[in-house]
């Protein structure tokens, strides 16, 4: 463990630092503007201790660039989840006002306390699939606002409107089936036409994405595509968020990471575990959308095990429940 660990509260604006020593005694703090030469600046600030590690809240959010810049330079930057960090404010004694400077210096004591800290690394091809994973993840949310504005509008212009999901050709046949009788329908009908051609075009940029994710998980040669209901998208997903699974002490990590793992709330002489709502939700709604198309594939080995669990007194609702 370094003798100095130095905390940084990243912001879109500015970024502030706190040292402290492996007493967690305080050294000193700094804010620099988010500018071009940050990094440089902060370095400068701690040449007064080589023997210092950086704890980056959120290294994969607002503070990722700098993270990058910091490890380009040779230095050694852990990653220190919001959460930590704040239950290090919350369990703080004196001055727990809520402000960079204290936010800087939890996360500094986060990474001092805790040994699952997580080194950053410099970024790969798993940092390229992540991109275009969350660029196909913001397309389809935007599609689904677009196509829940288009049925209440197609609501007001055709009685019971269109009660399953909808395409933009389908809604080109009904728009064109329409015959406005007044100046309102007239406005309401060239509404919905365009947010039909968003949604057209929203569904042109999804397949693009997606054979831009096809080429990038079939470069990242990777055997996660051979397990049945696993994709492109998903594999990226996954890949994305996990780079090497074996950084993982053992599976039962893995599953603590990814939310499958279920949580014991036991009292007593009764056992009890509930289902997860932690771990990283991305990869656990990657995981959940290949178990839900393996149980709809009778022939698939995910369907076999859901069978299995039914015979064995489990409800289709918590089939693997322990």
């Amino acid at each position: 463990m370094a003798v100095v660990m130095i905390g940084v509260d990243p912001h879109k604006a500015s970024h502030t630092a706190v040292a402290i020593n492996a007493a967690e005694g305080p050294l000193g703090e700094v804010q620099v503007r988010a500018c071009a030469v940050q990094a440089e600046r902060l370095l400068g600030w701690a040449a007064a201790w080589p023997d210092r590690t950086w704890a980056m809240e959120g290294a994969g959010g607002l503070g990722h660039l700098l993270a990058q810049q910091l490890l380009a330079a040779g230095e050694q930057v852990l990653d220190v989840p919001p959460k930590l960090a704040a239950r290090v404010r919350l369990l703080a004694t004196g001055d727990t006002n809520k402000n960079d400077p204290n936010d800087a210096r939890s996360v500094a004591v986060a990474a001092l306390r805790s040994r699952g800290v997580r080194e950053v690394s410099r970024d790969d091809h798993a940092a390229v699939l992540k991109v275009w994973s969350k660029r196909h993840r913001d397309l389809g949310r935007t599609r689904t606002q677009v196509a829940c504005r288009l049925h209440a509008v197609l609501c007001e212009l055709i009685p019971g409107g269109v009660s399953k999901q909808i395409t933009a050709g389908q809604a080109t046949q009904l728009l064109t089936s329409i015959t406005p009788s007044g100046a309102m329908e007239v406005a309401r009908r060239e509404l919905a036409a365009e947010f039909t051609e968003d949604l057209r075009h929203i569904d042109t940029q999804i397949r693009d994405t997606r054979k831009r994710l096809a080429t990038a998980v079939a470069a990242a040669g990777t055997s996660l595509t051979g397990l049945f209901g696993v994709g492109p998208v998903i594999a990226a997903a996954v890949i994305g968020d996990v780079r090497q699974v074996s950084g993982f002490p053992g599976r039962d990590h893995f599953a603590a990471y990814n939310g499958t793992a279920p949580i014991e709330v036991s009292s007593g002489q009764r056992k009890i575990y509930w289902l997860s709502r932690r771990g990283n939700r991305r990869l656990n709604h990657a995981i959940h959308m290949a178990a839900v198309t393996q149980i709809r594939n009778r022939h698939s080995a995910g369907r076999a095990y859901y069978d299995k669990k039914l015979a064995e007194g489990k409800t289709a609702k918590r089939p693997c429940a322990r």
